[in-house]
């Protein structure tokens, strides 16, 4: 089993030569604009997923899956010899969703914005359902009005 760090520079290796890989070795146009965003190898050095994003529509997204899909063999080899290690891992292609999560948490926080400010709108025009002070205050001597008469007076 490689050590940590060894598995990094190695999944950092492959993200280079993966990139590089598709403009030298992937002739196909349909691949479009395909970004590579991160490798993760295992610990034994035997496997790596590619995450990828691709700006464009559902469509492309479609077609340059099925492209890697298809040159993932090809992309393997070039990667073997840049790499030059004894084994070369396995590469499997995964989508990242990051991206579209990312959009969607971007308009979540726009949506619970405005509804914040129409809060705010709301709570300006708001009035008090009784009076603006809602407290019993004792009556003060001041105010006029003459006490009560105590019943054990009598």
């Amino acid at each position: 089993m490689a050590d940590q760090a060894r598995a990094r520079r190695i999944a950092e290796r492959i993200k280079q030569l993966v990139t590089q890989g598709l403009t030298q070795v992937v002739k196909d146009e349909r691949v479009g604009f395909v970004t590579v965003t991160d490798v993760r190898v295992t610990g034994d050095l035997q496997h790596a997923s590619v995450f990828y994003t691709v700006l464009g529509t559902d469509e492309d997204r479609q077609t340059a899956a099925e492209v890697l899909e298809e040159y993932r063999g090809r992309l393997r080899s070039f990667v073997g010899r840049g790499l030059g290690i004894r084994l070369t891992p396995s590469l499997e292609f995964i989508l990242d969703a990051l991206p579209e999560d990312a959009q969607h948490l971007d308009e979540l926080l726009r949506e619970v914005a405005a509804r914040d400010a129409e809060l705010a709108a709301a709570r300006k025009a708001a009035g008090y359902a009784g009076e603006e002070d809602p407290y019993r205050k004792p009556r003060s001597q001041d105010e006029g009005d003459e006490p009560a008469a105590d019943p054990d007076d009598r």
